[in-house]
């Protein structure tokens, strides 16, 4: 690492070594200057930079749009060993971008050696635009995160190894952050669809729902592709509405049930136009079940509020405590924004727990046939010791239609 106010430069090449010359850099708002190696899209893009410590699902994790506007850095060294395939992406469209703006590794990418491999890492960041870099010290850059919280950054890749400086940090420097940006618009899906895909079976591959027994409608904050096959799976139609779909909109489909998915950027911002139709639905009595930034929304429509996080909670390691149950489960994690338990009603009554550090990980209404988790229970760390909460929610709609 570099700073504005140290420059550090290598030591000249000893006669006949060839340095390599750096081809990438990460630079930190705060003048901090990263140099590694190129992978991926060329060019650059600025976001706020967090680190995920998961081992596995890097897939996954750059195809979930609930990352839009954020750099990742993966704590684990080996990243993108196992190629890529067309099965794990999580974004619904497979030709969208899921929104990340790049990603940092520690070790430079290797060939793919996995059965199911169809490209190789860096082939598949070129194709969906993301650019990397290899070569950080990503242990440093973690340490760093932790102490002074997730910095605003420019990443960029230029095969020619040519950087403008003195002009990447002042974009750094101007970026706005994630407070108070709504990037919801930019990963919900822009029409109506119907969904009937449920889970991967072993030399199957995906199967569908063709005998429902519920009609759930999801409103698209930026959703999974594996918490609608999940849905599937536990007996539901499932139909999936954008963003801004109002409420007389999302109730004319006469739903059993409704759910509201994860998504990116500022709940509140995105509360704006979202409160005020799961307001109107819940006050409907429609079963309603919300994961990530669907649960935020919930917290902020029965009047609670969401504060930003010093570091997030991204990874797919992190214990939470079902109080319901008195049990721990294994989760995974990606928010940056969380809700304030101080601020909720007496209605809204503490579910889960993260056992990190003590924050809220869900609720559920006392008067109302709703709840929601911080986490991602289809993601499968445990593997599946979260997947009950898709069979919660079809208890609670079959009991709200037996009246």
């Amino acid at each position: 690492m570099t700073n504005e106010q140290d420059q550090v430069r290598p030591a000249p090449a000893a006669e006949g070594w060839s340095e390599p010359k750096p081809t990438a850099v990460l630079v930190l708002a705060d003048g901090t200057v990263l140099e590694g190696f190129g992978i991926g899209a060329a060019g650059r893009l600025a976001g706020e930079v967090c680190f995920n410590t998961a081992i596995t699902g890097y897939e996954e994790i750059l195809t979930d749009p609930s990352y839009a506007g954020q750099i990742i850095t993966f704590t684990f060294p080996h990243i993108g060993n196992v190629g890529t395939n067309e099965e794990d992406i999580e974004t619904v469209s497979m030709a969208s971008a899921s929104g990340v703006r790049g990603v940092v590794l520690r070790t430079a990418v290797t060939d793919p050696s996995n059965y199911r491999a169809t490209r190789h890492f860096d082939d598949w960041l070129k194709a969906r635009g993301i650019p990397g870099i290899t070569g950080i010290d990503t242990r440093a850059l973690t340490a760093l995160i932790r102490e002074g919280g997730m910095p605003n950054a420019v990443i960029a890749h230029a095969p020619d190894g040519v950087f403008d400086l003195e002009a990447l940090k002042a974009e750094a420097r101007g970026w706005p952050g994630l407070v108070g940006m709504d990037l919801v618009p930019g990963v919900t899906s822009t029409q109506r669809f119907g969904w009937d895909e449920t889970t991967w079976g072993w030399e199957t591959g995906y199967g569908h729902q063709d005998a429902p027994r519920h009609h759930v409608v999801a409103v698209d904050y930026g959703v999974k592709r594996n918490i609608l096959r999940l849905l599937a799976r536990a007996g539901c139609k499932v139909t999936v509405v954008p963003a801004t779909a109002s409420a007389d909109e999302i109730l004319a489909l006469k739903p059993d049930g409704v759910f509201l998915s994860n998504g990116p950027g500022d709940p509140a911002a995105t509360g704006e136009y979202a409160v005020p139709v799961i307001r109107e639905v819940i006050g409907q009595g429609v079963p309603t079940f919300g994961i990530c930034l669907g649960h935020q929304m919930i917290g902020l429509a029965v009047g609670g509020r969401t504060v930003k996080m010093h570091q997030g909670h991204h990874g797919a390691n992190h214990p939470v405590k079902d109080l319901t149950t008195g049990k721990v489960e294994i989760t995974s994690m990606n928010h940056g924004f969380a809700v304030d338990r101080e601020s909720l009603p007496e209605n809204a009554v503490e579910t889960h727990v993260s056992l990190f550090d003590g924050s809220n990980a869900g609720i559920a209404l006392a008067d109302k046939p709703v709840f929601s988790v911080q986490y991602h229970p289809e993601a499968s760390p445990g593997p599946q010791d979260s997947h009950y909460l898709f069979d919660r929610f079809i208890e609670m709609i079959e009991k709200h239609k037996a009246g």
